[in-house]
């Protein structure tokens, strides 16, 4: 079920990484920005304002650390025909064993995929963070079911097919031009004896955890959402300022 050494250490790379929305609306408010930025900028990025950015950014990184470590990794995508598609990564190891990873739904590590592993494996924690995981695998099409503390179940399905490096940059193009009318930022965060998910959305945020849903205060002024989210994920205040602004205006 888990990754092999050299897959994990590629992916603990990211384990400071949040993901968000705010990149892409800033990115297209500068002057040379609006089309997707190649992994030198993304990583330029991260080392001037601490952020990452979306599903599509942090995969494109992810697939270009893989492949300098020497492993076969590709980009998967749930629609191609959809502008708001989804994006995730799938690694594959020296035995031909593949690794579902998913840095935009902000996985606590890569999780096996292939059908003779896991269909019909019980509900398993360690994955996903406040949930436990299910996989089911028929060919190219992978379901994860998610197990909340509640008890609720909910399900996605990941299309696996391989797509090439020009079909992947051209639906990256297209991602990035379409844009959430609200902010959202995730980040995997360290808590006690697990790997908590924290979440700003909509203007409210949350911390799940394997015990429960911990709602946060969200009655906050422009400057008091930046402080908790600059504690949280470590983004620059100066770039979330002008970030958030951004979408102070679209909500207008």
């Amino acid at each position: 079920m888990q990754a092999p050494k050299e897959i994990l250490d590629v992916w603990q790379i990211f384990d400071d990484k949040p993901m968000d929305t705010l990149m892409k609306l800033w990115w297209s408010k500068q002057s040379d920005g609006g089309s997707q930025r190649p992994v030198s900028l993304i990583k330029e990025h991260f080392v001037q304002y601490g952020v990452a950015g979306n599903c599509v950014d942090l995969s494109l990184w992810l697939i270009e650390e893989f492949r300098a470590a020497g492993i076969e990794a590709y980009g998967i995508i749930d629609d191609v025909h959809v502008e708001r598609a989804h994006i995730a990564v799938v690694a594959v190891d020296r035995k031909g064993h593949r690794y579902l990873c998913d840095l935009g739904d902000q996985w606590i590590q890569p999780i096996s995929i292939d059908g003779d592993v896991m269909n019909g494996n019980d509900f398993t924690d360690g994955f996903f963070p406040a949930a436990k995981v299910k996989v089911l695998t028929e060919g190219y099409k992978t379901t994860i079911s998610y197990q909340r503390p509640n008890g609720k179940v909910s399900e996605s399905t990941y299309h696996t097919t391989p797509i090439d490096d020009q079909l992947l940059w051209t639906i990256s193009e297209q991602v990035q031009r379409v844009f959430r009318k609200t902010p959202l930022v995730e980040i995997r965060l360290p808590i006690k004896d697990e790997i908590a998910h924290w979440e700003f959305d909509n203007w409210t945020s949350f911390l799940s955890t394997s015990q429960k849903l911990h709602k946060e205060g969200s009655d906050l002024t422009l400057k008091e959402w930046v402080q908790r989210i600059n504690l949280r994920t470590g983004m620059k205040k100066e770039f979330l300022v002008e970030a958030l602004k951004y979408y102070k205006n679209i909500d207008a």
